[in-house]
């Protein structure tokens, strides 16, 4: 049990992080599909960049807790946030379950469920991670 926050941590921070960096850089297909289907420009690539920065920086609070002790709470709770985010977008309909995964050679996009698949076991991890960290997480607000 001493070892289960250490390398759930790490299995979260490593997802986080793939993720994370695919936010930076060219047009993501999520973000340009969710601003053309919903008429908000801001999800391509103000919003898309903004996640992929909590989502680095969720990371690094998580595994810093490896070296620390501390501060994985907090990570895991921005990473709560993320993975349930992408969880109530993937159920809305400007996104949906299948979603785009890549842009289509032709134009358009590729769609694929991977994406709702990969959310929901993470943020069920990162809950779990809050779970675990929650007496130092009740110390952090004061009670």
């Amino acid at each position: 049990m001493k070892y289960l926050p250490v390398g759930l941590g790490v299995l979260v921070a490593a997802f986080l992080l793939f993720m994370g960096a695919q936010k930076f850089g060219a047009a993501n297909p999520v973000f340009a599909y969710l601003a053309a289907t919903s008429g908000i420009e801001l999800f391509e690539p103000v919003i898309r960049i903004a996640v992929g920065v909590s989502e680095i920086i969720a990371a690094a609070l998580i595994l810093l807790a490896t070296f620390t002790g501390r501060l994985r709470g907090v990570g895991a709770v921005i990473s709560a946030g993320a993975t349930g985010g992408a969880i109530v977008f993937h159920l809305s309909p400007w996104l949906g379950i299948n979603a785009p995964v890549a842009f289509a050679p032709g134009g358009g996009y590729e769609f694929s469920p991977m994406l709702f698949m990969m959310a929901v076991p993470f943020f069920a991890l990162s809950l779990v991670l809050v779970w675990l960290d929650r007496d130092a997480l009740l110390k952090l607000v004061g009670r």
